[in-house]
């Protein structure tokens, strides 16, 4: 069985890229992390590192093993924060990520309620795209992702259980008062190649290949250019709670909507905290 203090020198190390920078995040010295280092690769018999110029980096074995303690300090740490929510909601804490348009709609009222209600509780928040969401939900490093997912998404990774908030409308944006097809050949805003594969498959159910002049995943500069007058978009209706621009005219696109979900890792029951973070986010989701 490995020494967790060891992998989460490999962690560090791994993830910042030098033995200084790892002992910087540790406080520890850096011979100290070099003998922790050294001490793994007796302990396994493998060589985990290896010289490069006057640097070190990560053998294939040493990856392997970095990817692995990754994921076990994340499930020691969330099994740290179980325990101390199990102690009572007067302490430990929930660590939560979402999207942007959560983030600016369904959390932050979610995160109030919370904090009202166990003050004691810290309550943490990064804001990344649900791929990034779900890995660290996997890894143990956050308690609940809230996520979002089209009818053709593909399934979660095992483990992870899904928890119903909402489904979100999708809207046309543009400067008149009009339907998809009447937009055919104008100039489109769409997020990156990897957020616009909704957008995509919409334009082409009614029969044409958007032209797309800009790229954002920013929700207000989408809003922005259509203001500006400079193309069209689709926006989801959490981001048209938060803003909405103006001069703009937003019509709910029939039949099309995305599913926002809170997720958890594992199997039941969720530690108290969790369960607390999860009731708050259903009634920010039913509040509107």
């Amino acid at each position: 069985m490995q020494d967790v203090t060891r992998l989460r020198a490999l962690d560090a190390f791994a993830r910042l890229g030098s033995v200084t920078a790892a002992a910087q995040a540790l406080h520890y010295s850096q011979p100290t992390v070099s003998h922790h280092l050294a001490r793994l690769e007796a302990e396994t018999g493998a060589q985990l590192l290896q010289r490069v110029g006057r640097g070190v980096r990560l053998t294939p074995a040493g990856r392997l093993l970095a990817d692995r303690a990754a994921e076990i300090i994340g499930r020691v740490d969330a099994a740290d924060a179980e325990l101390s929510a199990h102690v009572g909601l007067s302490a430990g804490r929930v660590r939560l990520a979402g999207f942007s348009s959560a983030i600016g709609s369904l959390i932050p009222p979610a995160a109030a309620t919370l904090a009202a209600a166990y003050p004691g509780l810290e309550i943490s928040l990064v804001d990344t795209h649900p791929p990034e969401a779900l890995e660290l939900l996997r890894a143990g490093r956050i308690d609940v992702a809230v996520i979002f997912r089209y009818d053709e998404t593909e399934p979660e990774p095992d483990g992870v259980r899904l928890h119903h908030l909402l489904d979100d409308p999708l809207y046309l944006l543009s400067r008149q008062d009009a339907v998809l097809t009447d937009l055919r050949d104008a100039t489109w805003i769409a997020g990156c190649p990897r957020c616009r594969s909704h957008l995509l498959a919409v334009c082409a159910e009614a029969g044409f290949e958007p032209r797309i002049g800009y790229t954002s995943d920013d929700m207000v500069v989408l809003q922005a250019l259509v203001s500006a007058g400079l193309g069209v978009t689709t926006i989801p209706g959490l981001a048209l709670r938060v803003h909405q621009g103006p001069g703009i005219v937003a019509r709910e696109l029939p039949g099309s909507h995305r599913h926002i979900y809170a997720a958890t890792y594992g199997e039941p029951p969720d530690p108290p905290a969790t369960t607390a973070l999860l009731a708050a986010l259903t009634e920010a989701a039913a509040a509107g």
